[in-house]
């Protein structure tokens, strides 16, 4: 495997930690609204992830097809503390803007140091990132 291809698929795994929280995160709260923002964060992280792998796929390698083991102990604090918490809506969109974190931090780390064909990739996908990312935050901040 090599460099290109370790960095996209790690890309990968973290974007789908992300997805995949959303998915519970969708699960575990009552208020529809959110449930419809969920839904649609984790339709955001599946698009991201399918550019992701079409460009490994491209090199003739193959994409990353888990998560990582952050992610789930994510998922797990999420569920823990929401179920010691009043607030558990508040909770996840806490713990999910966490993971929106998570995601910008490591795209924008592997812009620094991306071969020019990933960074073309990345710089594509960065205004959606940016945007999921504020999305979350201001919706965490809306909420304490």
């Amino acid at each position: 495997m090599t460099d290109k291809t370790a960095q996209l698929n790690e890309l990968i795994e973290i974007t789908r930690d992300g997805q995949q929280f959303y998915l519970h995160a969708h699960d575990e709260v009552k208020d529809v609204r959110l449930q419809v923002l969920f839904r649609d964060m984790s339709q955001s992280k599946t698009e991201l992830i399918r550019a992701l792998s079409v460009k490994v796929a491209t090199n003739q390698e193959t994409p990353a097809s888990g998560g990582t083991f952050i992610g789930k102990l994510r998922q797990v604090y999420a569920d823990t503390k929401a179920s010691l918490t009043s607030d558990k809506e508040a909770t996840y969109v806490a713990q999910l803007e966490e993971a929106e974190d998570r995601i910008l931090h490591a795209f924008e780390d592997a812009l620094e140091s991306a071969e020019p064909d990933v960074r073309a990739l990345l710089m594509a996908e960065m205004p959606k990132v940016r945007a999921n990312h504020d999305r979350m935050r201001a919706l965490k901040n809306s909420l304490q």
